[in-house]
């Protein structure tokens, strides 16, 4: 069956209601009536509606939910304002009455929660002028007077300043804003109304289609691991969701969440009891999801792909435990936590707990506070043939935390076998990782590793992050495990050495921390080979009465091979089979945009020393330590790094990095 919506729909219309003749005025009619194998087609439009999917769909017969036209559709959580009045110098007032929010009131929800910190109280409601969020103050001065907030990316914009309070009289909110000389009447101003857009109040609501829509402006909350994840649009604890050519922009926190379903005894408990510590909170909320039906046959195989997301205050894209089994692919993340209000440690264009078997690939990250975050359990995570740039903050930006010093990827306490093949990464803190279990094969890497070795304890002695690993292929913990560190396995790469922005340097100089700026595998000189760490075990006179047993808390092994430095980017001490460019040929990196499409211009393959690259196989890299299980395809089958960046065949004696070619 096929139902039709329009906003342009009239009350009085006559005929059967969600016909292409008399279609429905709301999306949310044709939700009330849709059964598996249904498709609702909307017309353009703006769509002033929280949608709230109520009826799952099958695997072989899903619900599908597609704009006529992709991009045409608007859902929305915003309302427009009218009837602003002057206040003072450039500043407006406007009241609202409280009914318009029912339940949940954006002026009066202040975003809170686990690793969550900021400057100021902030709401999760906003203003917009012309599309632009505005900057939330916390009092009326603040907008009379706005002052420039040094944190912002677009520092012109932070003058644009609101502020919320409540008249308890008459059951108003009260927004004072400044549009800086801008009539907010003969303008569009909207605010955000809704917490969601297109979101089950219910878990389960499984194999929904979203397709071609706009997505924006909710009053989301903060989402981290250990509380409720909401976004603008998710799928909330089901499975085989596809969100596909979507424009995702302006929640206040989440766009997409693959996230946490509500676990009313560990929500936020960290917080706000502060009698466990955050990650045993941590430890709780995966063992009671396994307790309660974190399963492969329940949840999680989603779909994200050719999906445009942007300006969104936390994340693009937020999952933790909801993500396994998924693929996002093909999408286009920018300008996440650009505004830097919110802080804490869940922000990135993708911040991800437990992405099991979960595939990043052919998506276009950048200009993001971070990049990727896989966080704890990034198990079977492969991220492949994505470009990253930028991912750092400009450097006119003044840092409140370490949160702003961004990277590409960071990947956090997981065991692995985590996946980083085919990518172009050119922040210049290219990866932070506090983990082990990677393998890095075929990138290009202009930047450097930092937090390697460190950032698993929690800030006081003996206190190691035990994490879980999953049996493979599988939701089922196996076990539990301090970060060693090391296991990790780089090959066939290109290391450029990379300046680090002088504003990070600074930052970090008074905060008295050193991050390494070193590119290439050189923080890892005191790791072991395979052979060093297996002759620990086996020391003569050793038996098991009287072994050491500090040793089964000693650094991993490191394995390399075929990598290539150059302009200063070093090896370590201990790297095999590599090949470092003349120190007198310098090499240049630049990425080229042109009509949306970007390329990579440089001179390196000018300067290519000879090297000895073999193809590498899921046979090369062999198992990862703690969870014993091989960097492999999630069906289990190996994997043959014979495919470039661009999808293109390696011959046999392939060159180093993510081309096969280079002309």
């Amino acid at each position: 069956m096929i139902y039709y919506v329009s906003e342009k729909t009239k009350n009085n219309s006559n005929g059967i209601p969600g016909t292409k003749e008399c279609p429905f005025a709301t999306i949310s009619q044709a939700v009330e009536v849709v059964q598996p194998g249904d498709e609702v087609i909307v017309a353009p439009g703006i769509y002033r509606e929280y949608v709230n999917p109520k009826t799952s769909g099958t695997e072989n017969a899903p619900i599908v939910f597609r704009s006529e036209k992709i991009g045409k559709a608007v859902i929305t959580g915003s309302e427009i304002v009218k009837n602003w009045k002057p206040y003072q110098k450039d500043a407006w007032v406007v009241r609202i009455p409280n009914t318009l929010f029912g339940s949940y009131n954006p002026y009066t929800t202040v975003i809170g929660g686990d690793w969550y910190y900021s400057e100021i109280p902030l709401h999760t409601g906003e203003v917009y002028l012309n599309g632009l969020s505005m900057f939330e103050t916390d009092s009326i001065e603040g907008v009379i007077n706005p002052e420039v907030y040094l944190g912002a990316w677009d520092q012109d914009a932070s003058l644009y300043k609101w502020h919320a309070e409540q008249d308890e009289e008459t059951n108003e909110t009260v927004i004072y804003a400044n549009f800086k000389g801008t009539d907010p009447n003969k303008e569009n101003v909207e605010i955000n109304v809704r917490r969601n857009c297109f979101y089950p109040e219910k878990e389960g609501v499984n194999y929904i289609t979203v397709s071609g829509f706009v997505i924006k402006q909710a009053a989301t909350t903060w989402a981290p691991p250990t509380a409720y994840q909401e976004g603008m649009i998710g799928p909330h604890w089901a499975k085989g969701w596809i969100i596909e050519d979507c424009e995702v922009s302006d929640s206040k926190c989440c766009g997409i969440s693959l996230g946490k379903y509500l676990q009313p005894n560990n929500e936020n408990k960290w917080n706000l009891k502060r009698l466990k510590h955050g990650t045993q909170t941590e430890r709780d909320a995966i063992c009671q999801a396994q307790i309660e039906g974190w399963t492969k046959e329940r949840i999680g195989h989603h779909i994200i792909r050719r999906c445009h997301i942007h300006h969104c205050e936390q994340t693009g894209i937020v999952g933790h435990l909801g993500g396994v089994f998924s693929l996002i692919e093909d999408n286009h993340i920018h300008h996440i936590n650009t505004k830097q209000q919110l802080a804490g440690a869940e922000i990135g264009g993708i911040k991800m707990h437990a992405a099991i078997d979960t595939i990043f690939r052919r998506n276009h990250i950048h200009h993001c506070t971070r990049g990727l975050w896989l966080d704890w359990q990034a198990q079977g995570s492969r991220i492949t043939q994505n470009l990253f740039h930028d991912n750092v903050a400009p450097a006119h930006v003044r840092f409140y935390s370490f949160i702003g010093v961004g990277e590409d990827i960071f990947i956090e306490v997981s065991h692995g076998p985590t996946l980083i093949d085919n990518n172009i990464m050119l922040t210049p803190y290219a990866s932070k990782l506090p983990t082990q279990g990677v393998a890095f094969v075929h990138n290009l890497i202009y930047g450097s590793f930092t937090f390697v070795g460190i950032g698993t304890n929690n800030l006081c002695p003996n206190s190691e992050r035990y994490t879980p690993y999953h049996v493979p292929h599988r939701t089922e913990v196996a076990g539990f495990m301090t970060i060693l560190h090391g296991d990790n396995r780089f090959f066939n790469n290109i290391f450029v050495q990379n300046d680090a922005p002088e504003n990070c340097r600074e930052y970090l100089r008074e905060k008295d921390t050193v991050y390494n700026e070193i590119s290439g595998t050189k923080p890892f000189d005191d790791y072991p080979t395979k052979e060093e760490f297996i002759e620990m075990f086996f020391q003569k006179g050793d038996s098991l009465s009287k072994e050491r047993r500090d040793k089964y808390y000693s650094h991993l092994p490191i394995y390399t091979g075929g990598n290539v430095y150059f302009n200063g980017a070093e090896p370590c001490n201990k790297e095999k089979n590599f090949a470092v460019a003349d120190s007198s040929s310098k090499v240049f990196v630049n990425l080229v945009e042109k009509e949306g499409e970007y390329s990579i211009d440089t001179n390196l393959y000018d300067y290519m020393p000879e090297t000895n690259c073999g193809i590498i196989t899921t046979e090369t890299l062999e198992e990862a330590f703690e969870p014993e299980q091989l960097f492999e395809n999630p069906d289990g089958t190996s994997i043959t790094f014979d495919r470039d960046y661009y999808n293109q065949k390696r011959g046999i004696k392939p060159l180093p990095g993510p081309f096969a070619q280079w002309k």
